[in-house]
């Protein structure tokens, strides 16, 4: 019965220590955390986040006192649509891409104040909110006309506001303006009035320059004739009478005119004199 009572004793001890062997091995392999690159690492030591972020590396921690929360710092890309009014009252949609990461030296205040869900929580808030503002500023025909200048003034104050919240934005860009079906029908007729008056100043150029070159072609014709009358002389009168006639008697076949009744028309076949 003594020996039956130490094997028993005995396989308990066994077991109890076959259990504390698991027990530490678990507690071992769980004491060390990686974090992988870019990514960071908020420790918490009973749920409360401590005040140092841990880099890309293994680290140890307690087990079952302390846990790491590991948040990723890489860029990260989104579109929001948002509405606002323009500084003329005109309803504005507008598409925007953002591209931002997360603080990766506040990340614990990052989790800490806000959480894991910091981008429905801030980023979309914050654009929608600068937007408004800055369009509110502008009419609608700037915000088309200054696109630039919109898209610049909204990047300096959205950079600043989720500084706050430490986030960093990397790039803003506005993917498309939106307006009212009435403002782009207006601006389209707009732009059809501004051709129709550019052809029609071309039109008016084309018309007052063939205009001027009538008027040259006019006067370079009546110089002309001004200058042939000038030259008229009563010799060249009768030099034209002369080359006249030789021209009608070397064309003279010999044969005089032949009439059924009247008198014989006169020839002059005297030499010129």
């Amino acid at each position: 019965m003594a020996d039956f009572q130490k094997k028993v004793n005995s396989g308990a001890l066994g077991g109890v220590a076959a259990v504390a062997v698991v027990a530490i091995g678990f507690l071992a392999f769980t004491a060390f955390t990686t974090i992988s690159a870019g990514s960071r690492g908020v420790l918490l030591t009973f749920g409360k986040p401590s005040d140092r972020v841990l880099g890309e590396g293994i680290h140890f921690k307690i087990p079952l006192v302390q846990s790491i929360v590991k948040i990723d710092t890489k860029i990260k890309k989104g579109e929001i649509d948002t509405g606002a009014a323009s500084k003329d009252l005109q309803d504005v949609t507008a598409t925007v891409a953002v591209n931002f990461h997360p603080d990766p030296e506040r990340v614990n205040i990052l989790y800490k104040t806000i959480g894991l869900d910091y981008a429905s929580r801030v980023i979309d808030p914050s654009v929608r909110e600068v937007m408004k503002a800055v369009i509110a500023r502008y009419t609608a025909g700037e915000l088309i006309t200054q696109r630039e200048d919109v898209k610049n003034s909204i990047k300096i104050q959205l950079q600043e506001r989720l500084k706050v919240f430490n986030v960093i934005l990397d790039d803003f860009s506005i993917v498309n303006f939106s307006f009212s079906k009435g403002f782009t029908d207006a601006i389209e007729a707009k732009q059809t009035a501004e051709q129709l008056a550019i052809k029609a100043q071309r039109d008016l150029e084309r018309i007052k320059i063939e205009a001027e070159q009538k008027i040259t072609q006019a006067q370079a014709e009546a110089e002309s004739l001004r200058l042939q009358k000038t030259n008229v002389t009563p010799e060249l009168i009768k030099l034209r009478e002369i080359e006249m006639q030789t021209k009608a008697i070397e064309k003279w076949n010999g044969q005089l005119p032949t009439y059924t009744g009247g008198a014989m028309p006169f020839l002059n076949l005297s030499a010129p004199k």
